[in-house]
């Protein structure tokens, strides 16, 4: 099975850019940029990422994304993940990126965007990794910071492919971005939106009905809700669900609780990703193997995995196919 995930053709459509900051690079950035660490070493750094929830985990990844200063760090951030798709056979990625992360800091929108965009070009060209980037708003933030970065990301329209919320769930529900994604959906932009994680499953009807986005991020609470898992099979909304980062963001208490099978053996459209793979130990591969080791998973459930999220993603049609045919041939 190990040999068989190893080798399967993937897509990943769930996956921060700035989570994949592993303390190798860390430490290298803030050598190169003058920045000083609370940490004596690499180890000292990786033994920091033990989180006991969502705010926890948040506030390392925060701290941790402030030795990314220069549009090349960026750029070095996006191509060492872009490795790893290659190394794990992802065949097309879908990033989020947090720009209000970075504008706090004082760093431009054009720094950020410009490196991740450089190296996602790089990618296609060289290693054959088509991607798409989706601009995050911080749901912890205020309604007014998510139509300044809006209003910022309007010069690089064409590089970004649609809009995503994610950051702290509880307490900030969909509905304080109506105003935001009715704006955004107007400009052209698709929309997705972290729902139904730490949140309650009324965030995931919010997220569609008023936020209208076209799939979920994460989405697993959806099972507290028998008619909303009714619609989700009903209409293949897809969700885009993170085995290892739900483990250690304390989501289920062990993978074995996990419900990514129930809900695909019920016709969900759930996908397999690896959300900050740096901080939640695993990238794709891994987060296939955490089901096959700890949820039996068959191979043909990780055929159906990896051909929804084919499905799911938002490259056209043909292209798609041409994915499906890699996977289908593979298995």
């Amino acid at each position: 099975m190990e040999s068989f995930i190893a080798g399967l053709p993937k897509v990943e459509l769930h996956l921060h850019i700035e989570g994949t900051l592993e303390p190798e690079l860390t430490f290298a950035l803030a050598e190169r940029n003058g920045i000083s660490l609370p940490y004596a070493d690499v180890e000292s750094l990786r033994a920091a990422y033990n989180f006991s929830d969502l705010q926890s985990f948040l506030d390392l990844y925060y701290q941790g994304a402030d030795v990314l200063q220069t549009e090349q760090d960026f750029y070095d951030l996006t191509w060492a993940y872009l490795m790893r798709c290659r190394q794990d056979r992802v065949m097309h990625t879908e990033i989020f990126f947090d720009p209000q992360t970075h504008l706090d800091r004082g760093i431009d929108f054009a720094t950020v965007i410009g490196g991740i965009h450089s190296a996602l070009v790089a990618g296609r060209k060289t290693l054959g990794v088509s991607s798409c980037l989706i601009m995050c708003f911080l749901r912890h933030l205020s309604e007014e910071s998510a139509f300044e970065t809006l209003e910022k990301s309007l010069p690089f329209k064409a590089w970004i492919d649609g809009v995503g919320l994610d950051s702290s769930e509880v307490g900030n529900p969909p509905q304080k971005f109506a105003r935001v994604f009715a704006k955004a959906c107007e400009l052209g932009f698709r929309v997705v939106a972290h729902a139904g994680e730490e949140g309650p499953a009324s965030y995931i009807w919010d997220a569609l009905d008023v936020l209208n986005t076209e799939r979920i991020d994460h989405g697993v609470r959806c099972v507290d809700d028998p008619l909303l898992v009714a619609r989700l099979v009903a209409e293949r909304i897809p969700l885009t669900v993170c085995p290892l980062s739900n483990l250690k963001l304390r989501v289920f208490d062990s993978m074995a609780d996990h419900n990514i099978l129930d809900l695909l053996d019920k016709g969900v459209c759930v996908t397999v990703n690896s959300d900050d793979p740096a901080y939640f130990g695993g990238y794709m591969n891994e987060n296939y193997q955490a089901l096959a080791d700890s949820l039996m998973a068959s191979k043909e459930q990780i055929r159906r995995l990896a051909l929804n999220s084919v499905e799911a993603c938002w490259l056209p049609e043909k292209e798609k196919e041409v994915l499906r045919n890699r996977i289908l041939a593979y298995v």
